[in-house]
């Protein structure tokens, strides 16, 4: 059986590799959680986050909370689940979601725009989709997610297609916006 010292030799050895071959997926040396390596960027940056939420629910929001000391970069989120508190919580207009619907690039980004603006926050993210198991259209069947995210430089978006299982999409929506952050802030 190996010895500590010998383990520890080989694993010196080994890492910058798997580091070369992983590149920016590596989000913890440490075994931090996603979201707290990513509180832990935001707070070495001394800037803030907020959150609009459709699909995920709260959950995005819940995840950044679950880090003790999250009150240093977190500052709120708002709970969008239908057209019309998109439109007076988030400042959305009528017409946009009229022209893209609430599960669009467009809405995504007005979003994350609008609860960057209203909590002077560096940084919102966005999530709007289909967690199934209705919904969807054609263009965006159930398992489609738009992540917004805006910050300093505008406003960003990514369209995620993922497997239609409810749960799935709301677990994978959240990591993928918090690791949507997490690559900017090292950029």
């Amino acid at each position: 059986m190996p010895s500590r010292e010998e383990a520890e030799a080989l694993l010196a050895e080994l890492t910058p590799k798997i580091e070369a071959l992983l590149g920016d997926r590596i989000y913890s040396r440490d075994g931090a959680s996603l979201e707290a390596s990513v509180g832990r960027l935001l707070a070495e940056r001394g800037e803030t986050v907020s959150v609009a939420e459709s699909c995920t629910g709260g959950l995005l929001g819940q995840r950044f909370t679950s880090v003790a000391g999250s009150s240093k970069y977190f500052v709120g989120g708002f709970l969008t689940y239908t057209d019309e508190l998109k439109m007076s919580l988030l400042g959305i207009a009528g017409d946009l979601l009229a022209r893209h619907s609430a599960v669009s690039e467009a809405a995504a980004a007005a979003m994350a725009s609008g609860a960057r603006e209203r909590t002077r926050s560096t940084w919102a993210l966005s999530v709007t989709g289909y967690a199934g198991p209705e919904g969807g259209t054609e263009a965006d069947p159930v398992g489609t997610i738009y992540i917004g995210l805006a910050g300093p430089k505008g406003v960003e978006v990514r369209r995620l297609q993922m497997i239609p299982e409810r749960e799935r999409v709301r677990q994978m929506g959240s990591t993928a916006a918090l690791d949507f952050l997490r690559k900017q802030l090292k950029a």
